[in-house]
């Protein structure tokens, strides 16, 4: 006999299963519990005649049993006939239970009901259902759910919800069942539960813990638990009450930092992270309850705080500011509110709508007139959650964070901030700590001296971030030793009190709030000499105070004021790069992602922080599409829209700031597909009609050196191997260009004149090459002396083998052949000096070049032909 169990105590998830895997298997036999939640049974007492459930009473007591089906848990009861070893096969989506037998074969995955997992093979199947059958479903689906509305509930719980619904599933059943009333026993106990009910706040979460005596009771409590969790809305709530059989604990969260399963699973229950329960034999209540609330520290995580997603340094308005400086002001950074403060205090709210109104009937109030009055503020330590309910209660979409020792203005919270917030990403991103894997990628001497900058500035109060591409390529497992260091205070005063301490220099520019801590001098000079040696340039450390910018036109160079780290990582140019790690005091390893910069990072993405942020600074574009080919990623839907929208806009930019970008991209490993990348999205051409990407450049393009070639081909001067490959690029990009498109291009992105005068000879020598090939040797010789070496060596790179073979013979022999006479030799014999010895010496050479003379009594006797010459 097949038969099919759920668990004791059974839910309508349990019941709805157990109805599920019989319509999948209809030779199997569906055993009811022996105990089931109130309003479980009271839907059987109405619709048990049309389901085909069986009491375990009513089982035949002589047939084994051959196999189980477990449904909605992993824990099997005891049935008459069954052995130990028999086949289970388990339906579930419980965390997975440790020491589960081996020949069991487990069906367990992360979804809102385990009644979905069947529903989803019946709708496989077509599968026929009648109304109660359906609604039985439903209500499984909708109670492990919370009819919908819990965090775990998967896109695949609406669609089975979905599926049933077409069948008939009656929600006026369900919505009855779901909310049954209870029972006088149980409105006794929840009485004395909410009496007893204690609140704990615990890194940033209310946590209620209640408790009583139900020994007396006979029915379930979970639906006690469920309505005292809606009337207290806490984020975790623990219920511990006195049984006949013991200490029951039930838990419920509503918290993805809390995962009630584990606390459960201490004391030797079970359940998954927002729902658990379980039973403690032999120890008195007050103990459990006791060690209960010793482990809600360690197991809580903490909550995503006001002064994790806040912007410090807000701007503030007096009742007296007029509606013309306030439209200024959020013009020009943006916002969309400003908190009105009156002798420190915040009295109201200006929002843009409320401006906006005035300036359209041409009214000229005051911030007094037009402010929504109020005094909504919250602290740093608030949660989320808490700020999320004063919003809603207020109505306001900026809040002011106050400080709870002074109620001073140290900051604001806007709608943005926290819808940002709401989704996982944010949260797991609010909650990493990379220490361990700063130190880990960096050399203990770096991170001693990060530590001894983290401890000044947090005896300053200052705050200290490792800010952009850094914490990028961190994450990416990608680490490099250049990084940027922002400071939430003032700059200037953490670099001076640094070279007090510890000594070095500063300079520092007070206009942008920068400094440079000159480690020459220092105690950390021993770590400036090794820093070389480990990839990484530490003469001097940047600190910079967090600021914002705008612009005051498209294309233009910001303008600079200072502001918070949010405000700081808002001007940067891509969502990835707006990462930070926090290093001073506790806060130490924090990662601050204010702009989803981590969840771009897991899917790949290039993503502008704005819609205008291309217009603000129109190389971002080219930048958008060096890290998308950097990093095998792709430029975001909506940032591509506006990357195309903005091409026109490049015609504006300095040549200066774009030779820039070119010089990033062309020393890039991947470079060849970023510029095939920009061509594809028409960039080049903005840029300048003559730039393009085309299969000939691709199939040239790894020839682009690593390194510094011998010394015989006399680019020695450059001794940056990157700076080599870059020119070179340049050259070979540019080598097929007419004279003067290739002029043009120098000219619109202001090369310097040496490499202009490289890339011009290279095209002249590209262009004489067929011609070339038909001289004598000496001819050939003299025109290459003439042709500046980056120019031959770039040629020399991508030409076809007979030249390419002519220019390596002039590199490695050509170039050294010389008369074994020279000019002291020519005075020697009372030749008078002039023109006449170039000629002489040049001919002599050509005679070597040409091997028409091969000793130097050949050469002896050339000369003498040729003074004969001469005498003539």
């Amino acid at each position: 006999m097949k038969i099919i169990l759920t668990h004791e105590q059974a839910d309508f998830d349990a019941l709805a299963s157990l109805l599920g895997a019989y319509l999948l298997d209809e030779k199997a036999v569906p055993v009811l519990p022996r105990r089931m939640n109130r309003n479980v049974q009271a839907f059987l007492t109405l619709y048990g005649m049309d389901l085909p459930f069986i009491d375990p009473r009513d089982l035949p007591p002589s047939e084994p049993i051959d196999s189980v089906t477990l449904v909605d848990t992993q824990s099997i009861v005891s049935i008459k006939g069954m052995g130990a070893n028999v086949p289970v096969s388990v339906i579930d989506h419980h965390p997975l239970r440790d020491h589960l037998p081996d020949h069991w074969i487990v069906r367990r995955e992360e979804i809102g009901a385990t009644t979905t997992l069947i529903v989803e093979a019946l709708r496989e199947r077509d599968a026929m259902l009648t109304p109660v059958q359906a609604t039985l479903l439903l209500l499984g689906i909708y109670e492990d759910t919370g009819s919908l509305t819990y965090t775990r509930t998967a896109a695949r719980d609406l669609q089975a919800a979905a599926y049933l619904l077409e069948h008939d599933a009656n929600l006026r059943l369900a919505a009855d069942f779901l909310n049954h009333p209870l029972s006088l026993d149980q409105q006794t106990i929840y009485d004395l539960l909410r009496a007893n009910a204690e609140y704990y706040p615990v890194h940033g979460h209310t946590v209620v813990v209640a408790s009583g005596d139900a020994r007396n009771m006979e029915e379930e409590l979970s639906t006690i638990v469920h309505k005292l969790r809606d009337l207290l809305d806490p984020d975790a709530l623990f219920v511990l009450v006195n049984s006949r059989g013991g200490v029951q604990i039930i838990a419920r969260s509503t918290s993805d930092q809390i995962d009630v399963a584990e606390f459960v699973g201490h004391f030797g229950g079970g359940g998954h992270e927002r729902a658990a329960a379980g039973l403690v034999h032999d120890r008195k209540l007050d103990e459990v309850k006791k060690e209960l609330v010793e482990l809600l520290p360690r197991y809580i995580k903490r909550a995503i705080t006001v002064a994790q997603i806040m912007s410090r340094g807000p701007q503030i308005l007096n009742l007296s500011t007029s509606v013309e400086e306030a439209a200024q002001r959020m013009r020009r950074y943006g916002y969309e509110g400003y908190p009105v403060v009156q002798e420190g205090k915040v009295v109201g709210l200006l929002t843009r709508r409320a401006v906006d109104r005035a300036i359209a009937h041409n009214l000229h109030l005051s911030a007094s007139s037009l402010m929504e009055a109020g005094s909504y503020t919250v602290h740093p330590g608030n949660s989320v959650e808490h700020l999320q309910r004063l919003m809603t209660e207020s109505g306001w979409g900026q809040i002011p964070v106050v400080d709870p020792d002074n109620g001073e203005i140290i900051g604001i919270v806007t709608r943005t901030d926290l819808l940002k917030t709401l989704t996982p990403e944010a949260r797991l991103a609010n909650q990493l700590n990379l220490a361990g894997r700063l130190e880990m990628a960096m050399p203990a001497e770096i991170v001693g001296l990060l530590k001894t900058i983290a401890k000044t500035a947090d005896d300053q109060g200052a705050a200290l971030y490792i800010v952009g591409g850094f914490v990028r390529d961190l994450l990416l497992d990608r680490p490099s030793l250049d990084f940027d260091l922002v400071v939430e205070g003032d700059a200037i005063q953490l670099a001076q009190t640094l070279a007090q301490n510890f000594g070095g220099r500063v300079t520092s520019h007070t206009r942008f709030g920068t400094a440079k801590w000159h480690l020459e001098g220092s105690i950390f000079e021993t770590t400036r000499m090794n820093s070389e040696q480990w990839g990484a340039n530490l003469d001097a450390l940047d600190l910079v105070t967090a600021r914002t910018e705008f612009y005051t036109h498209p294309s233009a160079l910001p303008t600079v004021e200072r502001g918070s780290i949010k405000l700081d990582l808002h001007r940067r140019d891509f969502t990835i790069n707006t990462l930070a790690l926090r290093l001073d005091g506790h806060h130490y390893g924090e990662l601050h992602d204010y702009w989803g910069g981590l969840n771009d990072l897991h899917q790949g993405l290039v993503r502008v922080l704005h819609s205008l942020s291309f217009v603000d600074d129109p190389t971002r574009m080219l930048r958008a599409v060096r890290f998308e080919q950097r990093f095998d990623f792709q430029i975001e839907g909506r940032t591509l829209h506006l990357l195309k929208e903005a091409l026109a806009l490049l015609d504006r930019v300095s040549g200066d700031r774009i030779r820039h970008e070119f010089n990033h991209i062309l020393i890039e490993e991947r470079s060849a597909q970023i510029l095939a990348r920009l061509k594809e999205l028409k960039l080049l051409k903005a840029v300048n009609p003559a730039l393009d990407w085309d299969v000939w450049l691709e199939e040239h393009w790894h020839t682009l050196p690593d390194q510094v070639p011998a010394q015989k081909w006399n680019l020695d001067k450059v001794d940056e191997p990157q700076v080599l490959k870059r020119n070179v690029a340049y050259v070979i990009w540019l080598l097929r260009l007419t004279l003067k498109q290739a002029t043009a291009v120098c000219k619109r992105l202001k090369m310097a004149q040496e490499l202009k005068v490289n890339i011009l000879a290279a095209i002249k020598l590209w262009q004489d090459l067929p011609d070339l090939i038909k001289l004598p040797i000496d001819q050939l010789v003299y025109y290459l002396d003439e042709v500046p070496a980056l120019a031959r060596y770039s040629v020399f790179l991508v030409a076809d083998p007979r030249p390419a073979t002519l220019i390596r013979n002039y590199i490695d022999n050509w170039q050294f052949v010389q008369p074994t006479l020279d000019g002291h030799d020519l005075r020697e014999i009372g030749l008078r000096p002039g023109p006449v010895y170039r000629k002489i010496l040049t001919n002599l050479r050509s005679a070597w070049l040409n091997e028409d003379i091969q000793s130097p009594e050949e050469e002896k006797m050339l000369l003498n032909e040729l003074l004969a010459e001469v005498a003539q």
